[in-house]
């Protein structure tokens, strides 16, 4: 019998249009499936009150709470009437306000000492927490049970009591109507197919699927809660693993042309002329990847690590093996201004290597071209006509490589700098340009990130690549001093920030000054390349930057845009910089502009850089010393450490100055504290990825839909996840096609939708 379609069957089926509609829409919930994997988010215990200190400003919030005292308040002459009501958990009290005709059946029902689930939107009034108007279900001791546990008067018969599930839940749908929901397919979760296999299962004592979906959502005791969140954490974990798994194994079976570097050619003639020597991880991680260019079968690498690892050095040195090996490399970059730059640097660090087809060119040189989509027509039919005649070995570009009319000669290997800013299709795109005539065969890839990952994100985010880690800095990096600048509370510390940019220009050094958009009528959205959907791209620019101007710590946050590149470096050139040599850069500048603007800044003819975050990664000037980071709360922790890293390039230490105007005890404050007091890439993404949702990490970020992990989290489960990993593996090297375990196959195919899959495969 095929029990799958039960799980499948829509909510409208089952609870009505209307349900199911605010469902799909508030909680992109679709099916029976969907609303079992559903999870409580906590438990109210039976005497023990959720702490109502603790309550989120702004947010909406499910408690449970006794009723303390109720008063009905007149006003305007007595025609007006206002329904006060304070609630208490012993740690705190809460003010529930109701007004006009809203006042009589709460009156009615709130009497002191009555015990209540309240849901509502938290907000500020006379300096207190308050709900107005919430939503409310009265708490009844069950008739039937002896020791007068509590439950919602309309579940009564639905769970033992003990425990009263909380759910996620919206304004639209209170927690308790997603419990009498859960009620109506709970009987469904008898036939839900368990995907473990029963060794894996039986080996580690976890109760089976239906058993655990049971206790996870009317569990009787905490122990029915441990066992539903163990078995669960698993599920997700395991199912995971196994699709990575398979896309590894998958892997493993694509013809790919070995690219072994031939002795005395390029690579040898480029490390005669390194001026230092590879660090041990440098060497490490370049043997790592000189095996995998050694076999038939395509590389699918992830190069990862600090600010400042020598990442591009270690790419660059795999593109020249390629090319001695007769194929051809191509480097893609997420923005115009990277692409440039690390054309420029890839050229100046070959120097007569890069000279191929030209007078002077060195033996083994070859020709390194770019090509972006602004270039003009002449230019960039040279690049094309040099690509598919293997003129060109390497060529560095944005998403214009990816356009059908870009042919390679004999395209032998990939790298995607910055990874994280490609979308999936855009990748796939560029692997499938390998091959020659009618043999098809996939390039090596090397993925890039300058974001340090922490293990467990790199085992289900990128858990379909081998992972290479850079997490030494090469001699000669200069350390970099991080402060907080308090502009608000202490507005002489900005001056002071202004007179220790004067001070680093003075000794011959040079500064960026970074902000978070450009200051016209469209933010920095458009940083990644003109609009090509009829003015969309306009449009989500105008609401991004509307959302950017939002408070982010609460109604005490100023409601102010952020600050711009445009009006602050017209505000510092007429003021605390008065007589520097100051420019502007960002992603709306024309190519050419751009790249002018750079050329100047590297050659020291620019002391201060004003510019967005088109500089936050891949730009090497080791002669700026100093970063001022204008409304630094603004960016996320990650962001802030690389644009840090562009500082403390050279022999003189760096300075990178936070100035946010949140208060001191702002979350916002207590995250750039965080950044400032260490320089770990890997602590910080830790940080950066506690105070993220899952889904932002493996959901969206990646995939482009919802997050399929609702137990699991990737920090505090790496064990787990590490396990499921090892298991994996056994699993599919047994049996790739999972032929002789149909429960995990139909698992995949539920958890992993259409568009995850094309993911995946992609990678």
């Amino acid at each position: 019998m095929d029990l799958v379609p039960v799980l499948e069957e829509p909510l409208k089926k089952v609870l009505g249009s209307a349900t199911a509609k605010v469902m799909a829409e508030h909680l992109d919930l679709h099916t029976v499936g969907d609303l079992l994997h559903h999870y409580p988010r906590r438990y109210a215990e039976r005497g023990e009150l959720t702490r109502l200190a603790e309550l989120p400003l702004d947010e909406h919030v499910t408690v449970v709470a006794q009723v303390e005292t109720a008063r009905v308040l007149r006003f305007n002459g007595g025609s007006g009437q206002r329904l006060e009501v304070v609630i208490t958990d012993g740690s705190g009290r809460l003010q529930l306000v109701f007004f006009g005709r809203g006042v009589h059946k709460p009156h009615k029902d709130l009497l002191p000492g009555t015990r209540a689930m309240f849901a509502g939107k938290v907000s500020l009034f006379n300096r207190k927490l308050q709900l107005a108007h919430p939503a409310y279900e009265l708490l009844r001791t069950r008739p039937d049970d002896p020791e007068g546990a509590e439950s919602p008067e309309s579940a009564v018969d639905s769970w033992a009591g003990a425990l009263i599930p909380i759910y996620p839940a919206t304004a639209k749908l209170e927690s308790w109507k997603l419990a009498k929901a859960v009620d109506a397919v709970l009987p469904s979760a008898r036939e839900a197919v368990d995907p473990l296999p029963p060794n894996l299962r039986e080996g580690r004592a976890l109760v089976p699927l239906p058993e655990a979906l049971l206790k996870i959502h009317r569990p009787h005791t905490k122990a029915d809660i441990e066992d539903a969140r163990a078995r669960l954490k698993w599920d997700e974990a395991f199912v995971l693993q196994v699709a990575l798994a398979r896309r590894r194994f998958a892997d493993t079976q694509l013809p790919a042309t070995a690219r072994r570097p031939t002795p005395d050619g390029m690579l040898d003639a480029f490390d005669a002329t390194l001026p230092f020597t590879l660090t041990e991880g440098q060497r490490k991680v370049t043997q790592e990847i000189f095996d995998d260019l050694a076999t038939e079968h395509p590389m699918h690498r992830l190069l990862q690590g600090e600010v400042g690892s020598g990442k591009t050095l270690v790419a660059l040195r795999a593109m020249l093996a390629v090319v001695d090996a007769g194929g051809q490399a191509a480097m893609l970059a997420p923005t115009e201004v990277l692409a440039q730059q690390h054309h420029r640097s890839i050229t100046e660090m070959m120097g007569e290597l890069a000279e191929g087809g030209m007078l002077g060119g060195a033996e083994h040189a070859t020709k390194v071209v770019l090509l972006t989509g602004s270039m003009g027509a002449a230019a960039r039919r040279r690049a094309l006509l040099d690509l598919v005649t293997g003129e060109a070995g390497i060529v560095i570009g944005t998403h214009a490589l990816i356009e059908d009319k870009v042919q390679f000669h004999d395209l032998g290997l990939v790298v995607v700098d910055e990874q994280h800013r490609f979308g999936v299709e855009q990748r796939d795109a560029l692997r499938g340009k390998g091959g020659t005539g009618d043999e098809k065969r996939t390039p090596h890839t090397l993925v890039m990130t300058a974001t340090p990952i922490p293990r467990t994100v790199a085992m289900t985010v990128f858990g379909d690549l081998e992972t290479s880690v850079l997490d030494q800095l090469p001699a000669g990096r200069s350390p970099i001093a991080s402060h907080v600048v308090p502009a608000a509370d202490k507005p002489h510390f900005l001056a002071r920030a202004w007179e220790r940019v004067r001070e680093e220009v003075g000794k011959g050094h040079q500064a960026y000054v970074v902000c978070p958009r450009i200051g016209d009528s469209i933010d920095e959205a458009a940083e990644t390349g003109p609009a090509k959907d009829g003015g969309k791209a306009k449009d989500g620019a105008k609401a991004k930057a509307k959302k950017a101007s939002a408070p982010e710590d609460g109604p005490d946050a100023e409601k102010r845009p952020p600050l711009a590149v445009l009006d602050v470096a017209e505000g510092l050139t007429a003021g605390p910089l008065q007589g520097l040599r100051v420019e502007v850069l960002h992603g709306r500048m024309a190519p050419d502009d751009k790249d002018a603007v750079m050329r100047r800044f590297s050659a020291g003819e620019t002391d201060v850089l004003v510019a967005t975050t088109v500089i936050e990664v891949g730009v090497n000037v080791p002669n700026a010393t100093a970063m001022v980071i204008m409304d630094a709360d603004r960016f996320g922790v990650s962001q802030l450490h690389q644009l840090r890293g562009r500082v403390g390039r050279g022999s003189a230490p760096g300075l990178c100055l936070l100035v946010t105007e949140m208060p001191e005890a702002s979350p916002a404050r207590t995250r750039l504290g965080a950044v400032a007091s260490t320089q770990d890439g890997f602590e910080l993404s830790r940080i950066d990825l506690e105070q993220r949702r899952e889904g932002d990490v493996l959901g969206q970020a990646q995939s482009g839909v919802r997050s399929s992990l609702r137990m699991l989290t990737v920090i505090d489960d790496e064990e787990i996840i590490a396990e499921a990993r090892d298991e994996a593996v056994k699993v599919v090297t047994a049996d790739p096609e999972l032929a002789r375990l149909p429960a995990l196959r139909t698992a995949l195919d539920a958890l992993l939708d259409a568009e995850r899959e094309r993911y995946l495969e992609k990678g």
